[in-house]
């Protein structure tokens, strides 16, 4: 009998093994199979954007396969670097997203070390309105915004409209809550007992930010400064409401305004401008992705 059940048991588990294999295969087939269908679905517009620059004017009006080159050409690129509006969007671009990230990640590490860490009353709901206010869509934050600009410039004399500096004011307001939020569940995940120590062996608050949580939170910092990066590099309607001028604009705006002349659309040029505004944030994420994510994640389950 002992026998019969000791090979009754060795014939049972190799099915029992195979079943969880079929089961895994199946399972990698189904993971493979969404995973080319959501590469095929965020990859085509890139693709066709690198299509469409890499053709003239009269190849992409004409009645062609809009996926093939026929004649492939950098006339677009040639033309788009060498404007001096393009330089100047870009330029803009990179002033004011580098001054944002600056700004917010000043304000967003100070202010999330305080909620987290020095508890005083009322901190754990003001770190809840924090996040709340980025809720807020700024499609109803450029409203009261263009009003206090108003004000300012009746009240005091200082004009803020149509200045691309003016944007490093106007873009914390959507960067520096999320940020303060990511920052806060990084924090709130350090063990207490290593400011606990630092403050026994005589460190200030100050001192315990910079020399202890700084380093420590440093996927948690670069996850924020990418997230600001992004948002100010990308934003669209603030400087298209608070800028006119040609040479305070912003490149996903200057794009729109200086290549779209009325009901003529000059696509070679806006994908071109396109692809190279895209880029920067594309290298950052190539070699930063793991950071963000890791920051994300420690912000999004802790706190």
């Amino acid at each position: 009998m002992a026998n019969t059940a000791i090979a009754a048991g060795a014939t049972a588990r190799p099915l029992k093994y195979g079943s969880m294999s079929r089961d895994r295969r199946w399972a990698l087939r189904w993971s493979y199979f969404f995973l080319v269908l959501f590469a095929i679905f965020f990859l085509m517009p890139p693709i066709y954007m690198l299509i469409t620059s890499l053709k003239t004017s009269a190849e992409i009006s004409a009645a062609t396969n809009p996926w093939w080159i026929y004649n492939p050409t950098l006339e677009n690129y040639i033309e788009l670097l060498t404007q001096n509006h393009y330089l100047t969007f870009f330029r803009n671009s990179a002033i004011v997203s580098v001054c944002v990230v600056a700004v917010t990640m000043v304000i967003s590490v100070i202010a999330a070390f305080a909620l987290a860490r020095m508890k005083f009353w009322g901190s754990a709901t003001l770190a809840t309105g924090v996040f709340l206010t980025y809720l807020i869509p700024e499609t109803l934050l450029f409203i009261p915004l263009f009003k206090m600009f108003a004000w300012v410039n009746e009240t005091f004399g200082i004009q803020l409209m149509n200045h691309w500096w003016t944007l490093i004011i106007l873009y914390p307001t959507l960067t520096v809550p999320f940020c303060t939020w990511i920052m806060i569940g990084y924090f709130a995940s350090i063990p207490k007992e290593l400011d606990e120590a630092a403050l026994i062996d005589g460190a200030t608050w100050t001192q315990t930010l910079t020399k202890i949580f700084i380093p420590v939170a440093l996927p948690g910092i670069i996850a924020a400064t990418i997230f600001a990066f992004t948002v100010s590099w990308a934003q669209f309607l603030y400087p298209l409401a608070f800028t006119t001028s040609a040479t305070e604009l912003v490149l996903p705006v200057g794009i729109i305004t200086t290549l779209i002349k009325g009901d003529v659309f000059n696509w070679g040029q806006i994908m071109t401008g396109a692809l190279l505004g895209a880029a920067p944030p594309l290298v950052i994420y190539a070699f930063l992705m793991d950071y963000y994510i890791a920051g994300l994640t420690a912000g999004a389950t802790k706190g």
